[in-house]
Parts: structure tokens; sequence; C-alpha cells
């Protein structure tokens, strides 16, 4: 388990030993856990005094002890800058707690180099508490991610997460404007193939897939407000029964665009040909509502969070708006909290 942390204005990134790692060596265990840094250079940071322990002072040499913290100053293992604030929480009881997560935010990071993520905010701003997600968004869909406070509240809602007992509904900022007011996609969605292996397309041998749209709103600029109920679980669902139906997600990077927008926009960024195709800085989906029957009192529970700044400007007239600063042009599951599959425990909007 890992966390963030300041001493005398210098991040550190903390790291707990588990048992399984006690009696190797720091520099073993280090260089294991960060791939991208070698055993010998991890142990140059060791003697620069970037590494330290809350026991004792530290070899490369040492054998680590099950529960001893480990605090870390090497950058891209550490944090370079202060940390961005606890979500907006929206729900909260003794067993789950609910926030409304931007976008941009991963759930929970992956990969070598350090990146703020919302485990790790909620898990400081609840210090002793169990953080777990009962599900997850992608790092450019904002709205509501549902935590459990407790290794048994997470087994519950993870079961009525795979059993479909929670009830979601994401909003989504469309191009087009359908000259339906609802309608419902029963599509099945398997791998598009291409130069992208994280693409997902309507597919005859595909997994079974069905979305239901309800416009919302026409919008000026024909754009469209759409409030999205998936039934299914799949891989980016939403996304690409949107682009199915012909009418894909402004902002989205992959759908609606061909490949090498979004391979152009992962190695240079948001260059005036990106802008110009996507037309926003990142896709504009929101995780609107959830409900479900709560896993401790059986009462029913429904948790809102209303559109952020940035999507709701959009549905109030605003044109969309590609502003310095907010940027997510190389961003996407391939860089996700998301593991690859379709479990039916989230939907992979």
């Amino acid at each position: 388990m890992s966390s963030f942390f300041q001493d005398q204005g210098r991040y550190f990134r903390q790291l707990t030993v588990p048992a399984s790692a006690a009696g190797r060596r720091v520099d073993v265990f280090l260089s294991r856990r960060f791939p991208e840094w070698s055993r010998s250079l991890i142990a140059r940071h060791i003697r620069e005094g970037l590494v330290d322990s809350d026991r004792r002072p530290l070899k490369a040499s040492s054998a680590l002890r099950a529960g001893e913290l480990l605090r870390v100053f090497v950058p891209g293992i550490a944090p370079t800058g202060e940390p961005p604030p606890m979500p907006l929480v929206v729900y909260e009881d003794d067993h789950l707690l609910a926030v409304s997560k931007p976008a941009g935010l991963l759930v929970h990071p992956v990969g070598q180099r350090f990146e703020y993520g919302l485990i790790g905010l909620v898990r400081d701003a609840r210090p002793g508490r169990v953080i777990a997600p009962a599900h997850r968004i992608d790092r450019e869909t904002s709205g509501i991610v549902l935590l459990a406070l407790s290794g048994e509240a997470d087994r519950r809602m993870k079961e009525a997460f795979k059993r479909r007992l929670v009830q979601k509904s994401y909003l989504a900022i469309v191009r087009g404007q359908p000259d339906w007011q609802s309608t419902t996609v029963d599509a099945p969605i398997g791998k598009a193939g291409g130069e992208l292996e994280l693409r997902r397309a309507v597919r005859d041998e595909g997994d079974p897939a069905t979305t239901r749209f309800f416009v919302e709103a026409l919008l000026p600029r024909e754009l469209a407000l759409l409030r999205c109920e998936p039934v299914t679980g799949r891989t980016h669902q939403i996304r690409v029964h949107l682009e199915h139906a012909g009418f894909p997600i402004l902002g989205d990077k992959i759908y609606g665009q061909p490949d090498d927008i979004f391979l152009e926009g992962r190695s240079h960024g948001a260059t005036p040909r990106v802008r110009e195709a996507v037309g926003f800085p990142r896709q504009c989906l929101h995780a609107f509502t959830l409900a479900f029957v709560h896993p401790y009192t059986g009462a029913p529970v429904h948790i809102e969070a209303p559109l952020l700044p940035d999507m709701a400007a959009v549905t109030q007239g605003e044109a969309p708006a590609w502003n310095e600063g907010t940027e997510h042009a190389g961003h996407d599951v391939a860089e996700s909290d998301e593991p690859e599959g379709d479990e039916p425990d989230a939907v992979r909007a």
C-alpha cells in the first residue's frame, strides 16, 4: 500500500512493506516495485537519503521488516507538487462514501511513475479507513464513484454490481441531434481490430450489450444532451453504442474519430488537428446517478452528482472551449485504471 505526504516542503511517497517482502533487500524490493529504476540507481538514491525508514537508518542491503514504512523522495516515484483537492462528497454513511470525480483523475493509478489518484486522495482525507472502489469509471469520465469503507461493504457492493442490482445513469453531450426522444441500442460489443488495441466496436461475435438513451435537451451547434442507462457493463459500452447510433460523444478521442487522432494526441498532445477533430478537452460523459438497496440497512439509496462546470457550460449554450491547461489529450484507457475485459461489475464508459 502506498500514499503521499509532505516533510519540510518535500513530497514523498510512503510504502508499507508487506509481510511477503520481509527479509528482502531494500534495493531489490524497490527495483521490483518500480522496474523503471535499476537496482544500482535505487541503491544510489538510498545513499543520497532519498529513501528512508520509520524505524532505522537504511542501506541498500538492509533487510526489510513487515509493516515497516518506507519514505521515497525520488522524483518520478514521489509526487513533485501539491495534490489536487479532495473531490466533492455526494454521499457518506458508516459503510459507503460516494464522490464526484473530476475528469482527468484516475481512480487508482497504475504504472511506475507517480500520479495522484482518487483512492489516495480519499485515503488521506479519511485516514485509518478502508477505502475500496466498488466500481470504476475512466479517467476522462467525471461523476460518481462509489467507495466502500470496509472489506465486507466492498464485497457486498461488488456483488450488487455483478448481479446488476445497481441502476446507473450517465449524461453525455453528443454530436448531432437525434430525431427520437428515446431509443435502446441492443448490439454486441467486441474488439474492433486496427491500430488501437483498446478500441471496441459493435461485432456480431461480441458480448451482448444493451444501453437505453433519452434526449434531455437539444443544444446549439448541432449538439444534444442525452441520458444514458447501461443495462450491461461492457468496456466503453456507452461510447461504442453512441458511435454506432451515429451520435459520438463530444471530446471523445477514440470513438467518432480515425485511430490516428488518438495516436497523434498521445504522442504530441493537443495539436491543432486534434483540437479541431475532437472539439473538447475531454469526453463529455458524466456518471450522473446511482441507485441501489443499501447493503446493510436495506433502505433505497439514490445518489446524484450534478454536471461539472465544463459540461454544464455547454448545456447552457456556451461554445465548447478548449482552454490552455485543460488538455487530457493523451489520456484514455491506455493509461487508465481500467483493466481490459468485460466483467459485469462496472461500465467502462
